[in-house]
Order: structure tokens, then sequence, then C-alpha cells
């Protein structure tokens, strides 16, 4: 009998802490009211508000791919004379790694310190229209999606009048070189490529006539300039020394890869009948092909990053 009332007892005992227990939940429920429901537990800050953020773990999905650290000059980069050397290859023209370094101490006397990119921020999802020359553009209609886009860059002389439905009439960047230069409103980013030393006496000397009052083919403070090392960089690691060197599309697209956080890509490969042809000229030598870029290998590498999520590639036709 003792035994028994010692049970019941306990249970009672047992019964009445968890009413006590239950009671003080209530009350913390009650007391704190919508501050309790609306909790939401600490999330991992992200470099974007895409759905997907581009090197955001500083690799992508492809072996070896990583993020470069500084795809574009600034005058706290130093060229290494091993990354001067691979670039000087590229094109005749001479010159030694003191004349080159002097030359881009003249360029930014000019042109803004830093790059003027906007940075990443978790807020933001910056989406880009990166628009080739292919003629797989004609007939496409991509023009309002491509207009749409935060940023839309075009390469050398893509053109836009008469264009407009397949390739939009947008332009906020526009990658340039000597040999593909055109005049730029006042608004349009040059994004400006150079091969050899000349392209960067080139470069001073738009710069300087800006200085001098007279028109030039860019607005200044807007202008950027690619790093030799950079395209020494997507020559070796992202098309793993085929070819010659990169083509200029390709050299823009890894560019746009570190700019943006989302990026779509039109007007690129080549047409039925395997020729590189723009969507705004007859080609004349039908036997045309990529030169010494590595066309074939580019296009794969394009397949390959659209496989892994990594870009949106619109193919035309």
């Amino acid at each position: 009998m003792y035994r028994l009332e010692r049970r019941r007892t306990s249970k009672m005992n047992n019964k009445a802490h968890l009413l006590v227990f239950f009671m003080i939940i209530t009350g913390i429920c009650v007391f704190w009211g919508d501050e309790v429901l609306q909790y939401v537990p600490p999330q991992e800050q992200r470099s974007c508000s895409c759905d997907q953020c581009l090197f955001e773990n500083e690799t992508f999905p492809i072996q070896n791919l990583s993020r470069f650290p500084q795809p574009l000059l600034s005058t706290n980069y130093n060229l290494s004379e091993e990354d001067f050397n691979s670039w000087k290859r590229l094109q005749p023209g001479g010159g030694s790694i003191s004349v080159y370094r002097e030359k881009v101490k003249k360029i930014f006397e000019r042109i803004p310190a830093n790059p003027p990119v906007e940075a990443p921020r978790p807020g933001r999802c910056r989406t880009c229209a990166l628009v080739g020359n292919s003629i797989n553009l004609l007939g496409s209609h991509y023009g309002p999606l491509i207009d749409f886009q935060d940023y839309v860059i075009r390469i050398n002389k893509g053109q836009t009048k008469g264009f407009e439905a397949d390739v939009g009439n947008r332009t906020t960047h526009r990658v340039m070189y000597p040999n593909s230069a055109s005049q730029l409103d006042n608004t349009t980013h040059p994004v400006l490529f150079a091969f050899k030393i000349q392209d960067l006496q080139w470069i001073i000397k738009n710069l300087s006539t800006q200085q001098s009052g007279q028109k030039s083919l860019f607005n200044k403070d807007l202008a950027m300039v690619l790093n030799p090392a950079f395209m020494r960089n997507i020559h070796d690691v992202w098309l793993k020394k085929k070819g010659y060197c990169p083509s200029t599309g390709f050299l823009a697209l890894v560019l746009v890869l570190h700019i943006c956080d989302e990026v779509h890509v039109f007007g690129f490969g080549a047409d039925r009948n395997g020729n590189w042809s723009h969507y705004w000229e007859r080609l004349a030598n039908r036997r045309l092909r990529t030169g010494r870029h590595p066309g074939n290998v580019e296009y794969k590498m394009i397949e390959e990053l659209t496989r892994h999520n990594v870009i949106k590639f619109y193919k035309g036709w």
C-alpha cells in the first residue's frame, strides 16, 4: 500500500510539473506574441539575389575554372614580366615591359584609377546580355529580351540600326580595339582591349583628343582596359592553350562572367555552313573560318557553361 501510494504521489507531481511547464510556455507566447511567430533563423549571406550567383564559392562547377582576381587594369596592378611576354607575342609591334608600364601610366592619368564596375551586393542581381555578332541572330526576335537586361554588352562593330527586333537597341558597354573602333555616345562604357603596344598608344591618343577639346570616340570617365594577364589566363586555363589566342568574343564572355551575376549570351557560333559571318553583312569569303582563334573549342566551352547553368545561351536557330 505504501509503494502504491508513493507511485500515485509521484505521478501527480509529474503532472503538476508538466502543467506548470505548459503554463510558462503559453505565457511566453502571449507575452511575446508576433515576435515569436515572426522569428526567422539566420541564413547564410549570399553575394547576390539571383537564383544562382556566379563564383559564389570562388569556383565554377567546371573543374579548374575559378575567379581571376583582377580582370580589368587599375593603378594598383603591376603586370609581371612573364604575363607581359605572353601578351607581347599576340601581335607584332615590339616594345619592352618598361615601355608598356609607361604607356599604362599615361592612360591612368586620364581615366579612373579603378574600373567603373558595379560591385556585387546581396540585395542586387546584375543581369547582363552579351551580344555577339553571329548571323544566327537574324530572325531570332531576341531584341526585347536583350534590352530587358540591366547591362547590354556589344562586341566590336555590332550594329543595332535596322536590326532592333533581333538584337535590341540598348548598349551599355562596347568592347573595342583600334581595328573595331566606333563612335560611342556619352553614356556607353568603352571596354578597351589592347593586343599590342600600339593599341595602348591608340588609347592614349583618344584620351589626349578629349583633353584638347576635340571630339573623341568615347567618354574617358567610363573607360576600362582589359588586363593582359587575364587574356593569358583565358588562353591557358579556360581554353587549355588551344589555338593561337582567344577570340575577342570569348574574352568578352569570360569578362562578363566576372562583372555580372546572371549572364545571357546571344549571337555566338558559326552559320549553317560553318562560316563565322556577321549578321549585318554578306560574307564574301565562303571559306572563312575562325582563323587562329580556336572557334570550335570556344563554342564547346560555351555549351559546357550552359549545361552547368553558368550562363543562359540563346542559339538563334
